[in-house]
C-alpha cells in the first residue's frame, strides 16, 4: 500500500474517532480548545476532498492534541 492511501486511511479513522467524542467547554479557555478542535476537524475533510493527505493528517492529529490537552488541563468535559 503507498503512503497516500496509508495516510488517507489513517486520516478517516481518527476523523471518525473524534466525531463519537461528546464533549463541552467548561470554561471560556475551553471554548477556544473546542473552537480550534472543531476548526482542524473541518481542514482535515477539507484536506482529504482536495487528496492532500498529508495536511489531511497533520489536521486531524492536531485535533486530537487540543483534545487530549484540553481534557488534561480541565477545559473540556469529555461525555462517556
Amino acid at each position: 500500500m503507498e503512503l497516500a492511501e496509508q495516510l488517507k486511511k489513517e486520516t478517516e479513522k481518527w476523523l471518525r474517532k473524534i466525531e463519537k467524542v461528546n464533549f463541552s467547554a467548561k470554561t471560556k479557555k475551553g471554548q477556544e480548545y473546542k473552537n480550534n478542535i472543531e476548526a482542524y476537524i473541518k481542514d482535515s475533510k477539507y484536506f482529504l476532498e482536495k487528496k492532500d493527505f498529508i495536511r489531511g493528517f497533520e489536521s486531524i492529529i492536531w485535533a486530537w492534541a487540543f483534545l487530549e490537552i484540553s481534557q488534561e488541563l480541565s477545559l473540556l468535559e469529555i461525555a462517556p
